[in-house]
């Protein structure tokens, strides 16, 4: 019985050792504060670390993370100029840049945060229409950020960013506006289709115009090439027919032909004259019959 008691004597003082030195030896972790208050008032914050707290006397009341943190509140009825009610969803981007303030200047600085947006947003979204809210998201997140960050800079808050994930208007409204968009794309497309038909009938008439007027220069031209290929025949033959008379000429000449056999040659020189196609009259020259009278001659002898 004696050796018992001892062992619990041990015990206790043991484990009151432990309590002490869970209650005066503090971690904080990194990106982290802890809030110390002194016989409940406050006495200092503790940075990321190891600090030594007086046991019993000293406590810390809360931790507050210093790191950015993300709001995401419930969707809220707003409604705008032209009293329609929409419903629209916030998120909030905030860091703790005080964390005494943060803890002792206001109760709950998420909830004052998230009732601060709601009147913000009702009184940005209340003066304008429903097509502007739609369309103005980039000036109502800059409204909002502004007034939060005034708002929330005495509770040790800064507001970074404020976004809005949606602005759904009424059903009735929803179907609308897509009846609306669905009138506008049809009456977009019948303009481009009948932009295209038109397009297609003026290039058609133009490739037909085009199309007689590239004939008609091709017949001009194919007869402007067919007379001068006929002109410049006709003058080759009558160049050729020149040549031809002005060397019999000068054959005969030279060889002082006999008459009969002159007249024999001016025979057969005829009918090659009358070839030609411009030839459809024969005139019959008046030497003709002399020279048959020659040629007589030349055959039987002469005439007593």
């Amino acid at each position: 019985m004696d050796l018992l008691l001892p062992a619990g004597v041990i015990f206790v003082a043991v484990l009151f050792a432990l309590l002490l030195l869970t209650r005066t030896v503090v971690i904080v972790k990194q990106a982290s504060t802890a809030i110390v208050e002194r016989l409940g008032r406050y006495q200092r914050t503790l940075t990321p670390g190891l600090s030594i707290l007086v046991p019993v006397i000293d406590r810390v009341r809360t931790r507050v993370d210093m790191r950015e943190q993300v709001a995401s509140f419930p969707p809220q009825p707003v409604i705008t100029e032209d009293n329609l009610v929409v419903s629209i969803d916030t998120v909030i981007y905030f860091q703790v840049t005080e964390p005494k303030a943060a803890i002792y200047e206001i109760n709950s600085f998420l909830l004052g945060i998230e009732q601060l947006t709601v009147t913000t947003l009702r009184n940005v979204i209340g003066s304008m229409d429903l097509e502007e809210a739609l369309t103005s998201r980039d000036d109502i997140n800059g409204q909002l950020r502004g007034v939060l960050d005034e708002a929330t800079g005495k509770w040790g808050i800064r507001v970074n960013r404020v976004e809005l994930k949606a602005i759904d208007p009424p059903k009735t409204v929803q179907e609308a506006m897509e009846k609306q968009l669905k009138a506008e794309r049809e009456r977009r497309a019948a303009i481009l289709t009948a932009e295209g038909q038109k397009q297609a009938a003026i290039l058609t008439a133009e490739g037909a115009k085009q199309s007689v007027v590239l004939a008609a220069e091709g017949e001009a031209q194919a007869a402007v090439l067919r007379a001068d290929g006929a002109a410049k025949a006709r003058i080759i033959n009558a160049e050729a027919e020149a040549i031809a008379i002005t060397k019999i000429y000068e054959g005969l000449r030279t060889a002082d032909p006999q008459p009969n056999e002159l007249a024999h040659r001016y025979l057969q020189a005829l009918p090659e004259v009358a070839k030609g196609d411009a030839n459809k009259v024969w005139i019959i020259p008046a030497e003709l019959t002399g020279a048959l009278e020659r040629l007589k001659d030349g055959l039987t002898g002469p005439t007593p």
